[in-house]
């Protein structure tokens, strides 16, 4: 299954990037120079990409991830390339139908690729900082259920990719910027590790998790990402040698008040159903659910939950993709109440591959829940 998506990305990502290339060759035909330069920077380009994603655990972390970085921004060129280049054929054709010049598409597609390089530098540039300088969204929360006048403030967190390119100096910085908020509660929601485990242990990040200052503890669940790599168990084994409280289709009381309820993730064909987890339950008590991908939201109404927390979709991570996930979730990024249960999507921390934040917003979330 690994080796097939792989050659899928692998012909696909071939395709797009000789179609950028061709087209760039073709509008920089009258300048010799640069579109040898250009021919010779998209090879580069696209082998230090590819060597970066096939060949990342064999070179040392600092150099994986320099090349990692390099080759997920020149992907991200690609992409951006590939709809400037394919809107200008659109208007080529239109040219051929209402018969215009053919010097005059010469100096539009010139223009237009020009005028694209600075945008997508510019839109890159952002990205980097709005991906480096998450945003810390507020909620403040009231359980329909009888009150026990209390209150807890939850910091939670998805998405964090820890691993090669997101490294322990990223996680200093997100745990410092988590006890900043002064939590009773940290939730981890899913895809804490990349792929691997392994650089996590190398580079020795139990000593952040540890440094998580709260009054009720740390709460993890797996995602999708934790089954990418070797073992899905590995990284649960790690963590909880780090104080954080694993869970995998169980349930904790906290503070004989309230219940922290994790689901495995949705791939995982076997995970209990809610109905399974919470069988046992008090259910006139507050309840938490972290479920890392947000599909089937009506189960956790129906189970009478009070909180769900998910994360998985980055918000699309960079423009277009927000529109696209927009339409494959009920709520993709942001807050939702259906039923009496509150529901907030994270847009994540952390992400997957380039780091860019291009229409979009890294984020952490303090929930202040009155139950």
């Amino acid at each position: 299954m690994k080796s097939i998506f792989f050659i899928t990305i692998f012909t696909i990502t071939v395709l797009m990037v000789f179609y950028v290339t061709l087209r760039g060759w073709q509008v920089l035909q009258p300048f010799s120079n640069l579109k040898v330069g250009y021919l010779w920077a998209n090879i580069l380009l696209f082998i230090v990409m590819f060597s970066g994603l096939a060949m990342r655990n064999i070179f040392p972390d600092s150099v994986a991830k320099t090349v990692a970085f390099v080759g997920f921004s020149y992907m991200i060129v690609v992409i951006y390339l590939l709809l400037s280049f394919l809107a200008t054929d659109i208007v080529r054709l239109f040219s051929l139908v209402f018969h215009l010049s053919t010097e005059w598409i010469k100096l539009f597609r010139f223009w237009a690729f020009g005028v694209s390089l600075v945008l997508i530098t510019i839109a890159m540039l952002v990205g980097n900082y709005k991906f480096n300088n998450p945003a810390i969204v507020h909620l403040q929360l009231k359980s329909d259920k009888p009150l026990q006048a209390k209150k807890i403030r939850i910091v939670a967190v998805s998405d964090l990719h820890l691993g090669i390119s997101i490294d322990k100096s990223y996680l200093k910085k997100y745990v410092a910027l988590i006890n900043a908020q002064k939590p009773d509660l940290v939730l981890l929601a899913g895809d804490i590790a990349d792929n691997s485990t392994a650089p996590i242990i190398r580079q020795n990040m139990a000593e952040e998790f540890r440094d998580i200052k709260t009054t009720h503890g740390v709460f993890a669940i797996s995602g999708n990402h934790e089954y990418f790599g070797e073992n899905p168990y590995e990284l649960q084994k790690y963590l909880s040698q780090a104080g954080v409280t694993y869970l995998r289709d169980t349930a904790v009381l906290v503070d004989s008040s309230f219940y922290v309820v994790g689901r495995d993730d949705k791939i995982n064909p076997k995970r209990k159903t809610l109905a399974q987890i919470t069988s046992s339950l008090d259910t006139n008590k507050a309840m938490i659910l972290l479920d890392h991908q947000p599909f089937h939201l009506s189960q956790a109404v129906e189970n009478r939950f009070d909180l769900q927390v998910s994360g998985h979709t980055h918000n699309g991570q960079f423009f277009p993709g927000n529109l696209i996930v927009s339409r494959m979730y009920e709520v993709a990024h942001g807050y939702l109440k259906k039923g009496a249960t509150h529901f907030y999507v994270s847009s994540g921390l952390g992400l997957w591959g380039p780091q860019y934040r291009i229409g979009t917003q890294s984020e952490i979330v303090v929930i202040d829940l009155e139950y």
